[in-house]
């Protein structure tokens, strides 16, 4: 959920926000600038640096070459001896001497000799060498004229004049000028060479090495360049005290350092020499990854990146060195961050304290400034949630200097107005149900939101206009004296309404009004301002039309909201109309259904019409009590509506009923009365007697004596139908000997020579599947129960002891029972148990038809009330076998109402209507049995609803003189006659 606060903190924190912003952009624009100054200027002193280096190397690299140029042709190149090469040393003097840079003029020649002059250029070096005082230059000599080697040390002065001689064979032994690099290098080249920079074998210096070869090629003279004074270069360029800077070759192996000692590896081993140290040995971690970053086509202006080592960041950078004859070295350098950038970051800490100090002076005054700016915003707020409760009751009186908060507050005001009236125009229009005064309310409502003084409200009809209700200016109903308006001779207003489908005002002279009929709505007849308001429904159907008369033009905003009232107006009448309609429908099809019923089976006549209104009669007189059980009784509008669904719809299961059952007026009777089967069952027994009768006189027996055998038969046979017939009509009571008897008339027999499967449906085929077929003729029982007798009952015809309507029926294991002798020998009446069940599962049927409907909240007891009338108070009524306490007052009603209209009902063609002290009298029985309510019933006589509904329904000779004393407890003064 989104946390929401007061427009004084969004305005506060806006401010606070952009203050922060601002500054941190200053704050950061400075640091970023300062960043890029520091890193810009540790790019040019890393450029300068080896601008330097490159130009201090490449300086003596040039006049290197030129010496070694121009010895090569020297007779020193071709001098055999030593005396011979020492008389040159007039040229080598001055040019050690002179050149900077060179400390080492060496010649080695293709004997093997050697000849080494190195200048001393401090006591330091002297005395390192162990030579003797005032030494001034260093001659290292090696003959092998001898074949064995001899080499010589020898110390000279400034003038070249010798001080001491030394004798080291170790060294002729170890060195041999051949086999160094700079000697085949420059033998195999045509010009001079320079070497990589390595440790000088002969001082144990780091330096370069330019060499040539003589004409003859005999000799290479060579001349030494030192690299010591690059690390004071790197110590000078160094842009913060703890910057690392080394120049390195493409071998990665360092050259140069600020601290010289630290750029010889120590040997491992006794016999192995000394050399430099790789870059990734020589203990420099953010330098250390460098080594592979060197490349023969690195771009000039070199690489650089950030590394973090040991939690510092680090600036590295690698920036190769190009010279003149010789392999590219690298400068590589690596400068901590946080002292290379330490300025930018004490700049940036600067801004953000001033930041913060800006920020507390102003967050006072922002908020002030805030409080006040939001003041009226929070009153529109409270304003608004005052419209959100549905407050309409004080205007908006606030007045702002800020514009745009004060026409807020002006819209506000008009917005809650409008609200407040058309709130409650809805609630008048919704409260009221009854479409006929639905009209008129509507008309009123929306003359007085439109500022009319009079109104019509017109209805479509076809092609018409019918005027509904109309008001006039003293508010008179004079819907009656407009005329009708037909839709092809509309006046112009009214036919711009309606084209465009919204409410339209124009000013309407008197022949107009005299020619559309309004002249009811005007006071006198003369030119007025007319509204016409079209009305349609959700599908853009023309519903009507309102017609509103003004003194004055109506503006802009009145006419918006007529226009947006009519759309509720349209909404409502639809929304009514729509109900009234579904209501009709409704009814309709209840009355459909009660009169399908009735009209299904002669036998119940017109019972379901005539037992809502006796209900209704009994339900009217309880509501009209003020002593008694009944005192409290009364039903809303929506209760009545209730009892009059249910009352209609109270036997709507008996068309689930089989007629043939309903209707079943002997016991042998199905779709047809199979009486006339056993009849001619007899007229064939009667047949085969005359037949015996004949062939026995035939046989000579004499005939008198035959017929009177004969005539004894047929009155046997006719006495037994006529006792068969009786028994079929059931209105005598089946005593045991009457079913003896029966059964034992059922045991004739007769034959059948026709095959009794012929012609006959597949259904009833399948119930004689189960009898053995037997051979023709056959020899049949008079009356027989047979297996095709046996209609099973079906899985959805049971009922389960747990179902959800709690229906307690007793069901029988059979859905019918057709077997003759078992029908007739029905003890009471001429239903069978499974016939009887069948009558009395309509009660089933019903309340399960009638829960299956969606009915609206306030007929949701029509199930119940429909269901329970043929309950008794005493729990033994069916389906629920529910008592008094479990019915509601309306069900024991409806079961009063039901009895009382069967046992008067004079149009079933199978029983007389009982007269009303009949009736009456076997009702005072139900009574006490508990049948019925006692109490109901005792109001049922009390009220005269007996006597209302009989003069209204029951036939005169049925109305006979009744006392009703005789079933009070408690006599009343007059008795209904």
């Amino acid at each position: 959920m989104k946390f929401k606060f007061p427009l004084h903190i969004h305005l506060s924190t806006l401010f606070i926000v952009m203050t922060l912003v601002i500054s941190g952009v200053i704050a950061g624009v400075g640091y970023q600038m300062s960043y890029d100054m520091l890193e810009t200027s540790a790019q040019d002193l890393t450029q300068r640096a080896s601008r330097e280096i490159a130009g201090e190397i490449n300086g003596i690299i040039g006049p290197a070459n030129t010496t070694v140029e121009l010895l090569s042709y020297h007779r020193l190149a071709y001098a055999e001896t030593l005396e011979e090469r020492m008389a040159s040393f007039n040229v080598l003097q001055p040019t050690l001497n002179n050149a900077s840079g060179m400390t080492s003029i060496f010649i080695g020649y293709a004997s093997g000799d050697y000849l080494f002059l190195h200048r001393i250029s401090s006591e330091e070096e002297r005395i390192r060498y162990r030579a003797p005082a005032g030494s001034y230059y260093q001659l290292r000599s090696i003959e092998r004229s001898n074949g064995n080697g001899e080499a010589k040390y020898i110390y000279l002065d400034a003038d070249m004049q010798v001080l001491g001689e030394e004798v080291h064979p170790e060294y002729a032994a170890g060195f041999d000028p051949r086999q160094r690099g700079w000697y085949q290098s420059a033998m195999a080249a045509n010009g001079t060479v320079t070497t990589k920079p390595y440790l000088f074998f002969s001082v144990g210096q780091v330096g370069l090495t330019v060499a040539q070869r003589s004409q003859d090629g005999h000799a290479v003279i060579a001349v030494d360049i030192p690299l010591l004074s690059l690390g004071a270069v790197l110590q000078r360029q160094k842009v913060t005290p703890s910057s690392q800077l080394t120049l390195v070759s493409a071998d990665g192996n360092v050259v140069a350092y600020e601290d010289l000692k630290r750029l010889i590896a120590t040997p491992t081993t006794a016999n192995t020499p000394p050399a430099l140290k790789n870059l990734k040995d020589f203990g420099i971690p953010p330098l250390a990854g460098l080594a592979g970053s060197i490349t023969k086509n690195m771009d000039p202006e070199g690489i650089s990146r950030s590394v973090e080592i040991d939690g510092e960041d680090w600036r590295v950078s690698v920036l190769p060195i190009p010279l003149e004859g010789a392999e590219s070295l690298y400068l590589m350098t690596a400068i901590p961050k946080g002292e290379l950038f330490a300025t930018a970051l004490k700049i940036r800490s600067t801004s953000i304290l001033v930041t913060l100090l800006i920020i507390l002076i102003a967050i006072p005054l922002i908020w002030l400034v805030s409080r006040f700016i939001s003041k009226s915003i929070r009153v529109l707020a409270n304003e608004a949630e005052s419209i959100r409760r549905f407050k309409f009751d004080e205007p908006i009186r606030l007045r702002s200097s800020i514009t745009e908060v004060n026409s807020l507050a002006e819209t506000m005001d008009v917005m809650k107005n409008t609200i407040r009236k058309f709130i409650s125009i809805t609630h008048a229009v919704a409260a009221e149900t009854d479409f006929e005064k639905l009209l008129p309310m509507l008309l009123n409502e929306t003359i007085a939101a439109g500022g009319a003084q009079s109104g019509a409200l017109y209805l479509v009809d076809g092609d018409k206009l019918l005027p509904c209700t109309a008001v006039s200016c003293v508010g008179e109903e004079v819907s009656r004296s407009l005329q009708t308006l037909r839709m092809d001779a509309l006046p112009a207003l009214l036919r711009t309404a309606l084209d465009r489908q919204q409410a339209q005002d124009d000013m309407m002279n008197a022949d107009e009004i005299e020619a559309a009929g309004l002249n009811a709505l005007c006071e006198k007849a003369d030119a007025a301002w007319m509204v016409a308001v079209p009305l349609f429904n959700r599908q853009h159907e023309l519903l009507g039309l309102m017609l509103l008369k003004r003194k004055t033009r109506i503006d802009a905003t009145q006419l918006a909201f007529v226009g947006a009232l009519s759309d509720s107006a349209s909404s409502s009448m639809e929304t009514r109309g729509l109900i009234h309609e579904q209501k009709a429908l409704f009814e309709a099809f209840i009355q459909l259904i009660a009169g399908a019923i009735d009209a299904k089976s002669p036998y119940t006549g017109g019972h379901c019409a005539r037992v809502p209104e006796l209900t209704k009669m009994l339900a009217r007189a309880a509501c009209i009590q003020d002593s008694g059980p009944y005192a409290d009784f009364d039903l809303s509008k929506d209760e009545w509506e209730a009892v009059h669904v249910a009352a209609w719809l109270h036997d709507c299961g008996k068309v689930t009923t089989p007629e043939y059952v309903v209707d079943k007026a002997t016991k042998l009777e199905t779709i047809y009365d199979r009486i006339h089967e056993v009849r001619m069952r007899f007229e064939v027994l009667k047949r085969d007697a005359e037949i015996d009768c004949l062939r026995a006189i035939a046989s000579g027996e004499n005939k008198d004596i035959a017929e009177g055998k004969l005539a004894e038969k047929l009155r046997e046979l006719d006495e037994e139908f006529a006792f068969i017939a009786t028994c079929n009509e059931g209105g005598e009571f089946m005593a045991p000997e009457r079913v003896e008897r029966l059964q034992k008339i059922a045991e004739r027999t007769w034959l059948r020579t026709l095959d009794d499967a012929l012609g006959i449906s597949y259904e009833e085929k399948r119930r004689k599947s189960g009898t053995p077929v037997t051979p023709l003729p056959v020899t049949e029982s008079l009356l027989a129960d047979k297996p095709e007798h046996l209609f099973e009952r079906r899985a959805q015809d049971k009922i389960a002891a747990d179902n959800k309507w709690n229906f307690r029926m007793k069901v029988p294991e059979l859905l019918y029972n057709r077997g003759e002798v078992y029908n007739l020998s029905v003890s009471r009446g001429t239903l069978s148990e499974e016939e009887r069940y069948k009558i009395n599962e309509h009660m089933i049927q019903t309340v399960i038809m009638l829960s299956q409907l969606p009915f609206p909240r306030h007929l949701r007891h029509v199930p119940e009330i429909a269901g329970g009338h043929h309950e008794k108070m005493n729990g033994t009524g069916y389906p629920k076998m529910l008592k008094k306490e479990d019915m509601s007052p309306v069900a024991r009603m409806m079961a009063i109402a039901d009895i009382f209209e069967a046992l008067t009902a004079a149009d079933r063609p199978y029983k007389k209507g009982k007269t009303l002290s009949e009736a009456l009298k076997i009702m005072s029985f139900m009574s006490k049995d508990q049948h019925i309510d006692d109490e109901l019933f005792e109001l049922f006589l009390r009220s005269g609803v007996y006597m209302e509904y009989a003069q209204c329904y029951m036939a005169a000779e049925q109305i006979d003189e009744v006392d009703i004393n005789t079933y009070l407890d408690k006599p009343v003064v007059e008795a209904a006659a």
